[in-house]
């Protein structure tokens, strides 16, 4: 199944200024829904949560839909569905909650593949606790996880093992579920940093494997905010730190003080967006996803060959470092002897946005060791068309014949 993508773009007012957007994995750009669902919210009418006048009854309605909205896009219970400021924000609060339980002698395991908002947090919660950290290796030749050192990180002692869905930086997807099943045979909690990972495959939690699994609606066409997906039964027996007033009921007990009916409106816009993208899909909205994401992957590989092979025309000037065989259609480019700065800058003159950067993936970008500050960053989304395709490749050709 595809999808129209010509009438997709329309939708988008970005789109409209003739720039051609690599920089998916940073953040999306929003069709004109998800800004029509946050004007409508906002501008109400609109109270806290209650259900006696109707801008009470807005505000609760909008916290419902929400819910249900990324039960569907996760695959978990709306009780389940925690929302937060970004990614980074659930990653810490829960990293807190957790380690009220560990106590010095226990192991949290963390990967070099992943963003730092699923590392540093963890590591500091375990210094502060007194447990000890290991680490899950990747090979920065090949992209892929190590198997073996999977098997040595986890251990008796493993309290939690935190993973990348995907790399943010290579787009790697590690084998998640055998990672998961080793971590549960020891007892362990499994924790998934989705925010690459969801805005390119329908996600299912427990199909996964992950005990917490979040993600960021704002890298896929919504508005910038978290979203936590968990077991509610999981969620319920941890208790973070929060108002003495506020309620302890499971989700809200982790969501602090009042929550932005208006970006949850959003929220729950881009996800009925993307249900509505694959022609023809009727069936209830998760099954509209599935097929939504079946089309999207139809696409997005197709595009991808196209830029690899045409990064791939201009030889050794230009090295991929995205090479694992399960990946996100994401690639981080080195250009030998020239900076990938300057590439982005002669890039962005010519309305071509692929940003360099380590993009906050420290540990994963300092395993590679590439002889360049930065790295430059291309990433597909479902708007992406040959034409932006063709403009990259022949702007990267085009900085190659300058002077270095």
């Amino acid at each position: 199944m595809s999808y129209d993508v010509a009438a997709l773009r329309s939708q988008f007012p970005a789109l409209s200024t003739g720039i051609a957007y690599f920089d998916g994995p940073g953040g999306t750009q929003t069709p004109s829904a998800v800004g029509a669902a946050i004007a409508s919210a906002l501008t109400g009418p609109l109270s806290n949560r209650g259900r006696t006048s109707r801008s009470q009854r807005n505000a609760d309605d909008a916290v419902t839909a929400f819910r249900s909205a990324y039960a569907d896009l996760l695959g978990v219970p709306a009780g389940g569905v925690v929302y937060g400021r970004s990614a980074t924000q659930l990653t810490y609060d829960f990293s807190r909650a957790l380690a009220k339980q560990w106590q010095p002698g226990d192991e949290v395991v963390v990967s070099r593949l992943d963003h730092d908002c699923n590392v540093r947090p963890w590591v500091q919660a375990a210094e502060g606790a007194g447990a000890t950290v290991r680490w899950i290796d990747f090979d920065p030749v090949t992209s892929e996880v190590d198997p073996a050192s999977v098997e040595a990180a986890i251990t008796d002692r493993t309290r939690l093992v935190a993973v990348t869905g995907a790399s943010n930086l290579i787009g790697t997807r590690p084998p998640v579920r055998l990672i998961a099943d080793r971590a549960h045979a020891v007892g362990a909690l499994v924790y998934v940093d989705g925010v690459h990972l969801a805005a390119h495959a329908l996600i299912d939690v427990p199909a996964l494997g992950a005990d917490l699994f979040v993600c960021s609606p704002y890298k896929l066409l919504g508005p910038h905010c978290g979203v936590l997906g968990a077991d509610p039964s999981l969620l319920a027996s941890l208790w973070p730190d929060k108002l003495l007033p506020a309620t302890d009921d499971v989700p809200e007990r982790f969501e602090l003080g009042t929550l932005p009916y208006e970006i949850m409106a959003g929220a729950t816009a881009a996800v009925d967006f993307l249900a509505a993208l694959a022609p023809g899909a009727s069936a209830g909205r998760r099954e509209r996803l599935r097929a939504s994401w079946e089309a999207i992957e139809v696409h997005e590989t197709r595009l991808l060959a196209l830029l690899e092979s045409g990064i791939a025309a201009l030889g050794g000037d230009a090295v991929v470092h995205s090479r694992a065989a399960s990946r996100t259609p994401t690639l981080l480019v080195t250009l030998p002897g020239r900076r990938t700065w300057d590439a982005f800058e002669f890039l962005a003159a010519r309305d071509v946005l692929a940003p360099a950067g380590s993009f906050y993936a420290y540990e994963p970008f300092r395993r590679l060791a590439v002889p360049d500050e930065y790295g430059l960053r291309l990433g597909l989304a479902p708007y992406t068309d040959e034409n932006d395709i063709a403009r990259a490749v022949d702007g990267l050709r085009d900085f190659l014949l300058t002077p270095g």
